[in-house]
């Protein structure tokens, strides 16, 4: 099989030859491309479209992700943001001080935002130059929750939860938030992508209650998957730490990929998720990928593939992004790992 046909029936929970693989590995790419100024490298889409492919070709993975982190559409809708060196971009100062300010938010245009149209760039080079070879996940960035976060400010934010004295206006916030990750998701899909995705990590059981993420986060998400849905758009839901107690919910919002990392528990995700949604990690991309050795990696790996592809429905790779300083050896061994351990898939 080549990694379309393996990707998607993975995603029809269909046998498959092995697991497919994916890399969340911006971080990676900028440090194959020998980027001095990482800030300059996530500011230019022929850079970034480079890395990609230069990985690619060396690693050999199924799912090809573009990213440049967890800003840009934030910048894109008034969050000051700095650049690093050495690493992601970073959001700096809220583009709002008050819930009052909802109002004021302008709903960027992917195109036409400097940021997100080298973005949609790269995606549109990387699936013409693998010509059909490479599944692609044009990243919408970040979810209606995180996205509010960084609008509005973390601390502020679970602030305004707290003292529970605008709900509607928080609403009011997360649904301007879904209409620009909609706006985003769209236009990555139109580029060519396969798929797009999204980071929601803060409205998390590490961050947020079930209860507060139940009655604020998770009708956005529902909402942003019904729409995409209706546009034959498929769409991978991430929440980084353990996303456990809330697993059977981010089923329910009908994303057909659900992103997990090592925190999780990969038993009660699998009985949670299968055969209604595809689980994407869950390998710990610092203490494992960055840090460990291929043996630890293949043993990890072996593991994941044991507790979650029975049934199929599982996409092998780290629980988050790769840190730049991820040894080849390491990534080439979970690639090796899904061709070493088969697929225990079983039927229903």
């Amino acid at each position: 099989m080549d990694s379309i046909e393996r990707t998607y029936r993975t995603l029809h929970f269909e046998p498959t030859d092995r697991v497919p693989v994916s890399l969340p590995d911006f971080l990676v790419t900028a440090r194959l491309m020998g980027a001095a100024s990482f800030a300059d490298f996530f500011h230019d889409g022929d850079a970034m479209a480079e890395g990609q492919l230069l990985a690619w070709r060396r690693y050999g993975h199924d799912v090809l992700i573009l990213e440049n982190g967890t800003a840009a559409l934030a910048e894109a809708c008034g969050v000051h943001v700095t650049y690093l060196s050495d690493t992601a971009p970073v959001a700096r100062e809220p583009a709002i001080t008050s819930l009052d300010e909802v109002e004021k938010l302008k709903l960027p245009d992917p195109y036409r935002d400097p940021i997100l149209k080298e973005l949609l760039k790269a995606t549109r080079i990387v699936v013409q130059e693998t010509a059909g070879r490479a599944f692609v996940m044009g990243r919408a960035d970040q979810g209606p929750f995180s996205l509010a976060c960084e609008i509005r400010g973390m601390e502020a934010l679970m602030m305004d939860l707290a003292l529970g004295e605008q709900p509607e206006k928080i609403h009011r916030l997360l649904d301007f938030c879904r209409q620009a990750v909609t706006r985003f998701a769209l236009a990555q899909v139109e580029q060519g992508a396969h798929c797009t995705s999204i980071g929601d990590s803060p409205s998390g059981p590490d961050v947020l209650s079930p209860r507060f993420y139940r009655q604020f986060a998770w009708p956005h998400v529902k909402t942003l998957c019904a729409e995409l849905s209706q546009k034959k758009v498929l769409l991978s839901y991430h929440i980084c730490g353990n996303a456990t107690p809330i697993l059977a919910d981010m089923v329910a919002t009908g994303a057909p990929m659900i992103e997990i990392d090592q925190k999780a528990d990969q038993k009660a995700c699998k009985a949670a998720a299968r055969g209604k949604a595809t689980l994407i990690g869950p390998v710990d991309p610092n203490a494992v990928m960055a840090m460990g050795t291929p043996d630890l990696v293949l043993e990890k790996c072996k593991e994941a593939i044991e507790n979650l592809s029975p049934g199929g429905g599982f996409i092998l790779g780290p629980g988050c992004a790769l840190p730049a300083t991820t040894p080849d050896d390491n990534i080439l061994a979970m690639v090796e790992a899904a061709k070493k351990y088969p697929p225990k898939f079983t039927a229903g």
